[in-house]
């Protein structure tokens, strides 16, 4: 075991950061953060953190979170999938987990691995049961996801997939203000005019903290039917590409309405597992390219 050099804890880590590459970066980071009133980044090893935030509830955020980091994890990128919705969590319950609990390994605390690529980490692995409600000011969830962040064992990553509540509230700026790496913001909607008005806060909150929007989803654009396969507009559909044209913003691509993605989530299986001959499971794939694209393009 190696020892522990002599001198102060500040000494010690003075000597450290000066034989690091990164360490006028990291130190300019810090000054800076402390130069607004910030707290400084949270250290965490990843290449990309993605962001997927609505302008309202009830347009299948998560189920799209879910599927999206399922679907990268499953074509060989190392994911982690962080559950925000501190109030809400509903990611375990669509993986199948929810019956686990946050264990810890030393200092660190370890996240609920679903496969060798993918790991999760939610507000609902800490609580005594489902029903438990989480009644938190900022502060205390700011506190939260600098843990979630800082102190869970990810491991390496290449994509950090952020489920957000909905809105622009402290989840959504305390993330931006505490991650590193953030390479922008994926907003899910649907293609109705009263959820596109609402993606269009979204598009204008992200570029206000200066993170680039990778693109809007249109989820629920337009229904698979189960017996014909046909596709039906049942909420209508193009709304999500409209709103990305208005704003200039890239138009990741379509999800449309699916019993069979409904009946994944409950039982706790992601739909991206289930047969790749199905239209939907194509779109989600595609949603999933062209987000890498924009991401490593």
């Amino acid at each position: 075991m190696a020892r522990k050099a002599k001198g102060t804890d500040e000494e010690c880590a003075k000597t450290t950061c000066e034989g690091c590459p990164s360490a006028a970066k990291c130190d300019s980071d810090k000054k800076e953060a402390k130069g607004r009133g910030l707290p400084p980044k949270a250290e965490i090893e990843v290449d990309h953190v993605i962001l997927v935030l609505s302008g309202k509830g009830g347009v299948g955020k998560s189920t799209v979170s879910v599927n999206l980091a399922f679907a990268l994890s499953a074509h060989g990128y190392k994911v982690g999938l962080l559950d925000l919705d501190i109030h809400g969590p509903n990611i375990p319950k669509m993986l199948g987990v929810e019956g686990h609990h946050l264990g810890t390994i030393g200092n660190l605390i370890e996240p609920v691995r679903i496969t060798g690529n993918l790991a999760v980490v939610s507000m609902a692995f800490l609580l005594p049961d489902q029903s438990t409600p989480i009644v938190w000011r900022g502060p205390m969830k700011m506190t939260a996801i600098h843990q979630f962040l800082s102190e869970v064992n990810w491991g390496p990553l290449n994509y950090l997939v952020v489920d957000l509540p909905p809105g622009t509230g402290d989840e959504a700026l305390s993330i931006a203000q505490l991650a590193p790496n953030v390479r922008g913001a994926v907003i899910v909607t649907t293609p109705q005019d009263v959820a596109t008005m609402d993606a269009a806060k979204a598009v204008k909150f992200v570029e206000q903290l200066d993170i680039p929007v990778l693109g809007i989803v249109e989820n629920m654009s337009g229904l698979i039917c189960p017996h014909c396969k046909e596709e039906i507009d049942l909420f209508g559909k193009g709304g999500g590409e409209k709103i990305a044209g208005k704003l200039e913003v890239p138009f990741l691509g379509s999800i449309p309405v699916d019993p069979e993605m409904r009946k994944a989530g409950d039982e706790g299986r992601p739909f991206i597992l289930r047969s790749k001959d199905s239209p939907t499971w194509k779109s989600v794939d595609s949603v999933m390219e062209a987000l890498v694209k924009v991401v490593e393009g």
